[in-house]
C-alpha cells in the first residue's frame, strides 16, 4: 500500500525521536522530516543535554563543541545502521548515504538521507 508525503515523512519523525530515546540516552523537543525528491532531510530541535550546554560555552572549554560533535558523529556512526534499515523499511527505497551536523548553540541537529530513488507516494 502506498502512503501520501505526509504519512511517510510523520512515521521518519517518529523513528528518528525514537532512536534518540532509545539509542542517544534523549529524545529530542520537536522533530521534522521533509522528503524532496530521493533526500530525507530530518530536523531535530533541543537535542542538546544541559550538560552538553554547558560543555559548548566557549568561556568554560575551547574545545568543548568540538567535543561534543564528535561524540554524537561517532555514537551516529554506531548507529547509522539501526537508522538506514529504518528509513528504508519506511521508504521502501535504499539508502545511499547519511549526513549528520549539530549546532552546539542552536541545539538543532539534521540528519539527511540520500534514497536511490525517490519513495513512491499515493
Amino acid at each position: 500500500m502506498k502512503k501520501t508525503k505526509g504519512q511517510i515523512e510523520a512515521e521518519i519523525s517518529e523513528a528518528i525521536i525514537k532512536f534518540e530515546k532509545e539509542y542517544m540516552g534523549r529524545g529530542p523537543l520537536e522533530a521534522k522530516t521533509y522528503i524532496v525528491d530521493d533526500l530525507v532531510l530530518v530536523r531535530l530541535k533541543g537535542v542538546l543535554t544541559k550538560a552538553e550546554y554547558q560543555l559548548a560555552n566557549p568561556v568554560d572549554i575551547a574545545n568543548g563543541r568540538t567535543l561534543i560533535k564528535q561524540m554524537r558523529i561517532a555514537l551516529l556512526e554506531k548507529g547509522r545502521p539501526l537508522l538506514e534499515a529504518v528509513v528504508e523499511s519506511i521508504t521502501n527505497q535504499k539508502t545511499i548515504s547519511l549526513h549528520t551536523d549539530i549546532s552546539t548553540r542552536t541545539g538543532e541537529k539534521v540528519v539527511l538521507f540520500t534514497l536511490d530513488s525517490p519513495p513512491k507516494l499515493e
